[in-house]
């Protein structure tokens, strides 16, 4: 019996609890995108993300990808997919759906932030609908430029580089790997620094979603977890990723949570400023009120309206001046006041 047989006898058995998880994995991801990227196209904006955490996201993603499709394990696990049931074949396979799966939600992150990149007009629209309290440094389009084409290359060197070693040098393929996996938690680490920097400066989360920190945060131990029972302390590179990850998104979410917090202590402060001026001039009104009784009564209905209509200052003033008017002229002179 040979190793390869082997490994595939011990795929055709896998053990529940492992495939449990790892399909509530690849559920959580899906779940856990759809805000943020709901978030950015209700907003029409993606102010507020980093392009260099999109950047290194994107970069990150791409090397991680690169690394599981390479990996002789994962290589191992697809072949013996011709020998085992369909059933077994697909909880084999989870690991590499998993990062297949972030792989593409944070390219179509990648995607919205370059539709969406936000201009002059719309960054001013997005901070008004939110009553932020900070604005955002203007927005440059070579930023954008760069996003895009910097992916681009990235996909075409690690896709090209892959297929070659799998066909031509495959024993090469797992120093590839880990050349890969090395470079994807580099990024990973150094990724959020950058959104770190951005959100504290801004002081406001803005587009980066809140609801998809608190779910990738743990989901970030659990995938690293998941992966360890897959390939091993060997694959090291492969799991190491999704814990840096999920210290530094750690940091970057009690930032969103502490800066929403003082924004609605400030907001509710707002609300209360306002009904005070607004008691303050309703005193102010019952009391001009009060004054000028005996004139307002003679305009009909002392209310300070006109055929159910507010009465304006000048048309009170107006129409005050030609009641007084008229009643001064039907004064007899002996009688007249001064």
């Amino acid at each position: 019996m040979t190793t390869m047989s082997t490994h595939c006898q011990n795929l055709a058995h896998p053990a529940l609890p492992t495939v449990a998880l790892a399909a509530v994995l690849v559920l959580g991801i899906l779940l856990s995108y759809l805000p943020q990227h709901a978030k950015i196209i209700r907003h029409r904006t993606s102010e507020g993300l980093s392009p260099w955490w999109v950047l290194l996201g994107g970069l990150s993603s791409t090397a991680a990808i690169g690394n599981i499709l390479t990996l002789p394990a994962s290589r191992a696990d697809i072949s013996c997919c011709q020998e085992v049931s369909g059933g077994a074949c697909a909880a084999a396979l989870l690991g590499i759906v998993q990062i297949g799966c972030q792989w593409s939600c944070f390219m179509f992150i990648v995607v919205l932030f370059l539709i969406f990149f936000p201009s002059g007009s719309s960054n001013a629209d997005y901070s008004s609908s939110t009553a932020s309290l900070t604005s955002s440094p203007s927005p440059n389009r070579r930023d954008a430029v760069i996003v895009g084409s910097a992916t681009l290359i990235a996909l075409l060197a690690v896709g090209i580089t892959s297929v070659a070693l799998v066909a031509m040098w495959p024993h090469h393929t797992q120093g590839w790997a880990n050349i890969l996996g090395s470079v994807a938690g580099l990024l990973s680490t150094i990724q959020y620094l950058p959104q770190i920097w951005y959100t504290y400066h801004l002081g406001d989360v803005k587009s980066l979603s809140v609801v998809t920190m608190l779910i990738q945060v743990p989901g970030s131990f659990l995938f690293a977890f998941s992966l360890w029972q897959r390939v091993g302390a060997e694959g090291w590179s492969t799991w190491v990723v999704y814990i840096i990850s999920g210290v530094l998104q750690g940091v970057l979410l009690g930032m969103a949570v502490s800066y929403y917090l003082v924004n609605r202590r400030s907001g509710a402060k707002t609300v209360s400023d306002e009904d005070s001026i607004r008691d303050v001039d309703d005193v102010d009104g019952t009391a001009g009120g009060a004054e000028h009784d005996e004139r307002s009564a003679l305009l009909g209905n002392g209310r300070g309206s006109r055929n159910g209509r507010p009465i304006t200052g000048t048309q009170k003033s107006t129409a005050s001046q030609r009641q007084l008017d008229m009643l001064y002229a039907a004064t007899p002179p002996e009688n007249d006041s001064d």
